[in-house]
């Protein structure tokens, strides 16, 4: 088994951490990962992705050409990496942030209101967990309780009070591809 997946956005929609998150799941999960960020002009507002593999046998690069899952959460993300997912691939759209759909017919695609979720939770920052959530109910490519795990390990201390609504922000996440 071997997973390879992009996710992107704009910068400080949490895009890095997400990635970070799924990774270090993996990896609890005794999976072999690789994670690497790319980050665009600036922090907040620019354009940021990241690559994540997942694999049961060492990674041997890295490097993503043609991803099995796109993460899109806005527009230019996903006109940048859509034509490079695989044939029979998956893409997650945040459809608060993406009025279309991709013009592509062989490829799933999964639209979820990602920011209108995590606003109904009560915190907009959250709309990634949603959307990993998304990933993880669609995939099953680790357990929710292992992403959970990681969520707690990434916060840090001073935002150990985030740690419900993230939960709840994966558990809709996951709840939305079950429907």
């Amino acid at each position: 088994m071997k997973m390879e997946i992009i996710m992107a956005g704009f910068g400080g929609q949490g895009i890095m951490l997400m990635g970070e998150i799924l990774a270090h799941s993996a990896m609890l999960e005794g999976r072999e990962v690789s994670w690497i960020p790319s980050y665009g002009p600036e922090m907040r507002g620019g354009t940021a992705n990241c690559m994540v593999v997942i694999s049961d046998k060492r990674i041997p690069s890295p490097i993503i050409s043609s991803p099995d899952v796109l993460v899109a959460m806005n527009k230019p993300s996903m006109e940048k990496f859509t034509p490079m997912v695989k044939s029979g691939g998956i893409v997650i759209l945040n459809k608060a942030l993406i009025d279309e759909r991709p013009a592509r017919d062989n490829i799933k695609v999964i639209e979820v209101d990602a920011t209108g979720i995590a606003d109904e939770l009560g915190n907009m920052r959250v709309a990634n967990m949603v959307a990993l959530g998304v990933l993880i109910g669609e995939t099953g490519i680790v357990k929710p309780e292992t992403v959970i795990k990681s969520i707690d390990y990434f916060l840090p201390a001073h935002r150990k009070n985030m740690m419900e609504i993230n939960e709840k922000a994966l558990k809709r996440g996951i709840a939305e591809v079950q429907k």
